[in-house]
């Protein structure tokens, strides 16, 4: 069995983070990602702009030990979101439900808010199986996609064991 594990953000975790951003497959289902993923100084920018947040939390993803993504909360306009990333050699393993489930039991926050775009299925499946709820849509700029697309917005209202 494997074992999904959190842990703090440490420097030598910033190459694979920054590495898994470029990766094209995975940036087209994020969809609203950074403009330009291969530039490596303004990634550097926004994880030391994110670290250094105090209503931000952000943690490694781990399976067996090994690095397999981020997952976190951030606010954005007075609500807190969630927000993960897992490499695409985990995909489909069960790997972003458990650490969105580890990240429930750690963030006390309702509601809390997530967004995913509305074709990404498998990332809506994650929340709503979380316990999020789609509440509504919006449009806005894709830059994975280079067009305007269409996101689902979810809410969660309720603690994890309530």
């Amino acid at each position: 069995m494997t074992e999904v594990a959190l842990r703090p953000i440490e420097e030598a975790d910033l190459d694979a983070i920054f590495e898994q951003g470029r990766d094209p497959e995975s940036a087209w289902m994020a969809a609203f990602v950074v403009e330009n993923p291969d530039d490596r100084a303004a990634f550097d920018l926004h994880m030391a702009k994110i670290r250094s947040l105090p209503d931000a939390t952000q943690h490694v993803i781990t399976v067996d030990g090994r690095f397999a993504g981020t997952v976190g909360s951030y606010v954005m306009d007075g609500d807190t979101e969630v927000t993960y990333w897992v490499d695409r050699s985990f995909w489909g393993q069960g790997i972003a439900g458990q650490a969105l489930a580890l990240l429930l039991e750690t963030v006390k926050v309702r509601p809390l808010f997530a967004r995913a775009a509305s074709d990404n299925t498998r990332s809506l499946r994650v929340l709503q199986r979380a316990g999020f709820r789609i509440t509504g849509t919006d449009r806005g700029y894709a830059n994975a996609r280079k067009a305007e697309i269409e996101e689902t917005i979810l809410r969660l209202d309720e603690q994890v064991g309530e």
